[in-house]
């Protein structure tokens, strides 16, 4: 279990961690979420005791990482894939990683197989590519079998056998009990692998909550209803937990809590006849851009600019 308090980090004037209060439990794929320049980096920089916070706490199973007698058996983290010696081989760079926590060969061995390492472990890891260099790192954080796992962009250069095997991996870490923790940018494997999501933005805490119910806040479980009739199919479809919304004089509603079946089913039960039954999709990207507006630090221009040259 990850536990941020009040978390801060200030760099001079700049505040990149604002007062973050966040959970990560066990058993559960975490996503953590923001737009660049959002602190995430930092906050798991942090969480491994890479920087040292300005003000408040974060702890790894109750304790500050440098507390941990073998803190690499507690978590394990990848957040730089190529902060490796480039002139050693992989299964070497594991190897000297085992012997300064008192790790077994066995373990060494294990973990190649794990991130089909096995035919490039005596290589130089230097000539790794970006992808081989992801599962060199993502099997470094595994080695210790920790229950605390935290990885920042995972699929980074991964092909797509490369990113199936991931997300498998992810989802089994979490099946085992293990606490997983994890930074992408990539909103569609998010949206696959996790269940819960700490979404930050300029530094500050902007959700932590579920991906459906993010979603669902979004619109995603909305069903639009055009009926000759709104007034009585509001009646028949009122109930806890359904929130209804349509203009007066319009033939259109907005159904959430109910799916477009259920509604479908309820308004033939009672006779009432439909013209549009309809269910707005709202995917995890559109739901976090939304959300992430006013907290992106870096637009993009969609029209076309010039300069001048100089003579």
């Amino acid at each position: 279990m990850i536990e941020a308090q009040q978390l801060t980090k200030r760099y001079g004037e700049k505040t990149a961690v604002d007062g973050l209060d966040f959970t990560v439990k066990p058993g559960t794929v975490t996503g953590f979420l923001g737009p660049n320049g959002a602190g995430k980096s930092t906050t798991m920089r942090m969480i491994v005791g890479l920087d040292a916070p300005t003000s408040g706490s974060v702890t790894v199973n109750g304790h500050r990482y440098a507390r941990h007698q073998a803190p690499l058996q507690e978590v394990g983290a990848l957040l730089e894939a190529k902060s490796i010696h480039p002139g050693r081989s992989a299964y070497h760079h594991l190897r000297a990683l085992a012997l300064t926590h008192g790790i077994p060969r066995r373990r060494v061995d294990e973990v190649v197989e794990l991130a089909g390492l096995g035919s490039v472990a005596k290589k130089r890891a230097g000539a790794f590519s970006l992808g081989m260099g992801q599962r060199l790192g993502i099997a470094a954080a595994l080695l210790g079998d920790p229950q605390t796992v935290m990885l920042d962009e995972p699929v980074n250069g991964l092909d797509p056998e490369g990113v199936l095997w991931i997300r498998n991996l992810l989802t089994s870490l979490a099946d085992e009990g293990r606490t997983v923790f994890v930074s992408s940018h990539l909103m569609s494997e998010v949206a696959l692998v996790a269940d819960h999501l700490i979404i930050v933005g300029r530094g500050r805490l902007l959700a932590d909550t579920t991906v459906r119910d993010l979603v669902r806040e979004a619109g995603g479980d909305t069903v639009k209803v055009a009926t000759q009739d709104p007034a009585r199919l509001r009646d028949v479809l009122a109930g806890p937990g359904v929130e209804i919304t349509g203009r007066i004089g319009t033939e259109e509603l907005q159904v959430t809590g109910m799916s477009a079946r259920e509604i479908g089913l309820k308004a033939a039960e009672h006779g009432i006849p439909l013209f549009e039954l309809t269910t707005k999709a709202v995917s995890l990207e559109e739901a976090f851009m939304e959300l992430t507006r006013d907290a992106v630090e870096y637009h993009g221009s969609t029209g076309t600019e010039t300069s001048g040259s100089a003579a």
